[in-house]
């Protein structure tokens, strides 16, 4: 039999509380990863060696890349390209949703 799992973003949100910019696993696709961050504040320029896909699911935030920011709201996604330095950054905790391959750094690989 499969085991089928249902997952609830408000159970996850009640999970991360304030314990900022330290992502947690939530569920395994391939060899992708659907991470769940709450964040406030301003984490470091850094880049990955793969894509990134960030999905705000509460909150608001701001991604300041080489390229340019990019400003993002509840319901609203975008794709960081590999080797784009950015620095996400936040004055109102924000639960963020992550897309992004199983080997990748969250803290980046390139600093």
């Amino acid at each position: 039999m499969i085991d089928l799992k249902k997952y609830n973003l408000e159970e996850i949100d009640k999970q991360l509380g304030n314990t900022f910019w330290s992502p947690i696993d939530i569920a395994y696709i391939n060899d992708w990863v659907l991470r769940a961050a709450a964040v406030k504040g301003e984490f470091h320029w850094h880049s990955h060696n793969d894509d990134e896909f960030f999905l705000i699911y509460k909150g608001e935030l701001t991604i300041d890349t080489d390229a340019g920011p990019i400003y993002l709201k509840e319901g609203e996604g975008t794709v960081i390209p590999k080797g784009l330095r950015h620095k996400p950054r936040t004055e109102v905790r924000t639960i963020v949703l992550l897309l992004e391959p199983k080997s990748l750094d969250t803290k980046g690989e390139n600093k």
